[in-house]
């Protein structure tokens, strides 16, 4: 079926471009405006008890602050009348400002929490209202008109709602410092790899095609429901990577068959029955690895599989239909514009390295094996220790500005420490609210509690440090727990059960919110569906290389191989990012791994590793099925294939790794993950791994009850 659609491609070349043109312009009119489509935020749950809190808050108490102005005195302190009357103004001013209520300032309360210890710095904190999206936006021009310097004070913005602008733009800033490395470096091994202008250019269309069709597919996924911002960072990486990949294996298929004496109609269909059904059946695998992003119910994560599905079946749909058609209408001028230096690894034949690193891990499997595996198991020792945690000011630069009034917060501040907030949806009685805050107030680690009718530290009334007023409403009660504990510690998170334990007020629903609550209620929503997740990706994996291989054998031991490259590469980033090797080269500060991000890599890691192990093993199983022995089906599938992965997994993590270079710790892990991860599979597991394991299983390796093998003959996904 392929060769006689590839006969129809070359039939048809002229009109399949003209449309593909006409199609691109479409998409690129679409995709300009997804940008304005995609949100920030969307790492918690909608449905977690947490969020509800957040809602109730909101929508009954103002809100949370979210965004605090932190004033410093110019000269002595913030007491002194140019300093406290720039402070008076200000607040003055924002509380005339739309979409912002809730407006504290230490100059109207004369709180000593809203101080600094010496005197010389002060706070106005406010509740900017909306959503993720929204409060960012109008943060965003209340920290432009807002946060300059006075001749008697500087002012700095600070919360979270300052954190997501400097997110946002610190992110913009990644990706296009992250674009300055990658594509002069891909472009330049680009030309060596394929060894003619001509060809070279060809992935760079291909990726450009996939990345505009999926702005367009997220515009109008973006139209109808959540998607992130951060989802754009995937188009471009996975884009242009598989536009590589895709053509690389179809390029390098085509030289060969035109190498043999083909000719360009014969050529073309060969290629397209042979590499094409490979780039159908990788990019399948892809595919259902990222499709299991969409059973996690935070828009985070499943924008990337809107965007990461988008983008492998629109790269897949172009190298089988685009490509071949640019192909046909080349013909040999496809080698034009020849590089002499290059390794021109898509040119046909083999390669001798691999040929011989292949033959030698055969002949002595055990010997290259053993040590491969103990390596990625010690790679990925810093997984017992590692810990989960949520995305914070902790994710920017030291100098960025909202990072400074954190640290300053922390540093010079009282009263400025973690909270706990509970909120009732219905009326509570004073005297059960009052008994309920002082049995909270005895909590290990909770300072004090406040509440509409007083607050309590250890069981005994005390001075309130919040307005009473503000914390009642005829059918909602609020209580803030101010504790001693570090924001998203352990400790904290286990005072946030505790909390949850204690009983409430009879026949009062009560939700329990806060930071700590949000990363315990993410923590339990990402554990809940990650089985999920996981069945996904084993059973379509499963699957999708049984039906590729007719092998039972072959799908498990690919499983294997990608937990030891996935562990491993976890393991390293745990010991970077968490334990801070590294932090001061790359400028980020150690903290615990992002949850989302963590899963995301895995998700795209997976689906990248499975992309090799098709290319692979697709050449080794067409050769066997052609009557060659195991062992050299597998030496000379490597020594035809293995370098196309090496060039491949070079050209994919360049651009990954490139954002290693931003100053977003969570993007440099990612990349720096993803990119990793590459390396490790197309080295110690290709290289090394793939043939001792063949050369071990012999001929067991495509062991297919008769049942089974006339089911996989009936779907026949092999290379033809």
């Amino acid at each position: 079926m392929l060769y006689r659609y590839g006969t129809f491609i070359h039939r048809r070349a002229r009109l399949v471009l003209v449309l593909a043109a006409l199609a691109l312009t479409l998409c690129t009119a679409l995709g300009i405006g997804a940008f304005g489509q995609l949100k920030g935020g969307g790492f918690n749950d909608p449905h977690a008890e947490a969020t509800r809190a957040e809602q109730v808050i909101d929508t009954q108490f103002g809100g949370r602050t979210n965004l605090v102005f932190l004033l410093h005195a110019t000269t002595g302190t913030v007491d002194t009348p140019a300093a406290a009357a720039t402070g008076r103004t200000l607040a003055q001013h924002l509380s005339g400002e739309p979409g912002v209520d809730a407006v504290v300032s230490y100059w109207t309360s004369n709180a000593p929490a809203l101080r600094s210890h010496d005197d010389t710095q002060a706070i106005v904190a406010v509740h900017v209202t909306g959503d993720d999206d929204q409060s960012t936006t109008r943060a965003k021009q209340l920290i432009v008109r807002y946060a300059v310097p006075s001749a008697a004070a500087t002012i700095q913005a600070g919360g979270g709602a300052a954190a997501s602008v400097d997110i946002n733009d610190q992110v913009t800033t990644s990706l296009l410092r992250a674009e300055a490395i990658a594509v002069p470096l891909t472009t330049i091994l680009l030309l060596f790899v394929f060894g003619s202008l001509v060809a070279a250019l060809l992935p760079l269309l291909v990726g450009t095609i996939a990345i505009m069709g999926t702005f367009a597919e997220l515009y109008l996924v973006g139209s109808v429901t959540s998607v992130s911002e951060f989802s754009i960072n995937m188009t471009t990486a996975l884009g242009l990577g598989l536009g590589i990949d895709y053509s690389l294996l179809l390029v390098s298929r085509f030289r060969e068959q035109l190498a043999q004496g083909q000719p360009v109609p014969e050529a073309l269909a060969a290629t397209v029955a042979s590499a094409g059904r490979t780039v159908l059946f990788a990019a399948a695998t892809v595919a259902s690895a990222l499709t299991s992003l969409l059973v996690f119910p935070q828009y985070f994560l499943r924008s990337f599989a809107y965007a990461g599905i988008g983008v492998v079946l629109i790269s897949a749909a172009t190298a089988l239909l685009v490509l071949p058609a640019l192909l046909s209408v080349l013909g040999t001028r496809v080698n034009k514009g020849k590089i002499p230096w290059s390794a021109a690894a898509t040119r046909g034949g083999e390669s001798r390295i691999w040929r011989r690193t292949t033959t030698a891990v055969q002949r002595r499997p055990a010997r290259y094996a053993v040590p491969a595996v103990l390596l990625l198991l010690f790679l990925a020792l810093p997984l017992t220790h590692a810990q989960l945690g949520t995305p914070d000011q902790g994710v920017l630069p030291k100098d960025t500005s909202s990072r400074q009034v954190s640290d300053r917060l922390a540093a010079d501040f009282s009263g400025q420490g973690d909270q706990v907030d509970v909120v009732t949806t219905t009326a509570v009685p004073p005297t059960a609210l009052g008994a309920y805050a002082r049995s909270l107030s005895q909590l290990p680690g909770v300072l004090a509690v406040d509440s509409s009718t007083g607050s309590f530290r250890d069981g005994t009334p005390t001075t309130p440090s919040l307005d009473p007023t503000t914390l009642g409403r005829p059918h909602a009660q609020r209580l803030v727990l101010s504790t001693s504990l570090a924001a998203k510690s352990p400790a904290a998170q286990d005072l946030v059960a505790k909390v949850r334990a204690v009983s409430g007020p009879a026949g009062v629903d009560r939700l329990v919110g806060g930071p700590d609550a949000d990363l315990v209620d993410t923590s339990a929503s990402i554990g809940a569906h990650l089985p999920y997740a996981a069945l996904i990706i084993i059973a379509s994996t499963l699957l999708l290389l049984f039906a590729f291989t007719g092998s039972l054998l072959q799908p498990l031991r690919a499983l294997l191989f990608n937990a030891l490259t996935l562990s491993g590469t976890a393991g390293v980033l745990v010991w970077m990012f968490q334990d801070g090797h590294g932090g001061g080269a790359l400028a980020f500060t150690a903290r615990p791994m992002d949850m989302s991000m963590l899963i995301l890599f895995l998700c795209i890691a997976f689906g990248l590793s499975m992309d090799y192990e098709v290319f692979l093993i697709s050449r080794i199983k067409e050769l066997h099925d052609r009557g060659m022995p195991t062992a050299e089906a597998v030496t000379t599938g490597l020594a035809r294939t293995g370098r196309i992965v090496s060039a491949a997994a070079a050209l994919l993590a360049v651009s990954l790794l490139a954002f290693a270079a931003g100053t977003v710790s969570f993007l440099q892990m990612f990349g720096i993950g993803a990119g990793l991860a590459i390396v490790l599979d197309a080295t110690l597991v290709r290289a090394v791994l793939l043939p001792a394991a063949l050369r071990i299983l012999g001929d067991a390796n495509w062991y297919c009850p008769a049942p089974l093998r006339r089911l996989h003959r009936r779907i026949a996904l092999a290379e033809a």
